[in-house]
């Protein structure tokens, strides 16, 4: 049984409007304490407007929500004092250096001079950063800076850390650094609400996801309940030559149905309801040309899975809304 005490955050129809846009649309969203929750959707779904609803920076037309056990309203200050938000953007100062960001942070934070230069140390060689300490941030590469940002938000450990699409432009190595660092923050206990596009990081990191199309709450549950929810296994492909897939797509979408491309240039999948039907999709790419890697048939993917909730890819924007209602809000 889930309990108020057990919460970090609890959120009922929160409404949120730009003019005649309704970027969030009654959202309700349960989290519990010490885990990682997905908030899925493409760009324009009402991700960032919730995250800056729920983190006090915009005020909801409608519903309540509590965040670590304080309105997001009418106990604002306290709600700012248990959470950090690490937004898209980086929020550190490129003008001056690693460690000069983290040490200004800490000072600002209350730390005393010698425990913000020994936790900007130890930020530093922890996040990998050791090395470029004493270089300017504006020379730092793209994951650099999103380390260092990641960095600066937990200067003081929080109880709730919000992180809005943190690994967006970064590289696959990057990536999986960041994603560690969000396993060590919640194995010290630190709450996380993660909004993404992405849906492998949802997959790879989030214990329960909520997945938002035109701002609101279409599906929730964990990854496997919501692959479970398509019912169907998915046929997997990967190709030699990634300028073969037009053609791969058309022969699967002639013979399974919708296809869905993955970010890999050279994969794609598409749902099969049958090994034999898998088995004659294999042999039709075959019969026409199209060169195979490798295949495999299993549970579908969560792109697979938001394409069956909303009718799109993850990472289109959704229909007449579009992105820059939110893209505007977030800066």
């Amino acid at each position: 049984m889930t309990t108020a005490s057990s919460l970090a955050i609890e959120a009922t129809g929160l409404v949120k409007a730009f003019g005649e846009t309704r970027a969030v649309d009654g959202v309700d969203l349960t989290v519990r304490t010490g885990s990682v929750y997905g908030v899925l959707g493409p760009n324009g779904a009402g991700k960032t407007t919730v995250i800056r609803m729920l983190a006090t920076l915009i005020s909801p037309d409608a519903g309540t929500a509590r965040v670590l056990g304080h309105d997001i309203v009418d106990d604002a200050h306290a709600v700012r004092r248990a959470v950090t938000l690490t937004g898209q953007l980086a929020s550190v100062d490129q003008d001056l250096t690693g460690r000069e960001n983290l040490i200004l942070l800490g000072r600002l934070l209350g730390l005393g001079r010698r425990a913000a230069k020994d936790r900007a140390d130890e930020l530093l060689a922890a996040f990998g950063l050791s090395e470029a300490a004493g270089r300017l941030v504006k020379h730092y590469s793209g994951g650099m800076r999103r380390r260092l940002d990641v960095a600066a938000s937990i200067v003081v450990t929080p109880e709730l850390m919000f992180l809005d699409e943190p690994t967006t432009g970064l590289d696959p190595r990057s990536r999986n650094q960041v994603w560690s660092i969000v396993r060590a923050l919640v194995a010290e206990g630190t709450t996380i609400l993660l909004c993404t596009q992405y849906l492998e990081e949802a997959d790879q990191l989030a214990d329960g996801i909520a997945v938002i199309d035109n701002g609101r709450v279409i599906a929730e549950g964990t990854p496997a309940q919501l692959k479970a929810s398509v019912g169907s296994a998915a046929l997997h492909v990967r190709l030699l030559d990634p300028e073969q897939r037009p053609e791969a797509e058309r022969v699967l979408r002639l013979t399974l149905g919708p296809v869905t491309l993955e970010p890999d240039p050279a994969a794609l999948s598409a749902t099969c309801p049958h090994a034999d039907r898998g088995a004659e999709a294999v042999a039709q790419l075959a019969r026409s040309g199209v060169r195979i890697a490798g295949f495999s048939l299993g549970q579908p993917s969560l792109d697979e899975v938001f394409l069956a909730l909303t009718g799109h890819p993850a990472e289109a924007p959704p229909p007449e809304q579009g992105s820059s209602i939110e893209e505007k809000q977030a800066v």
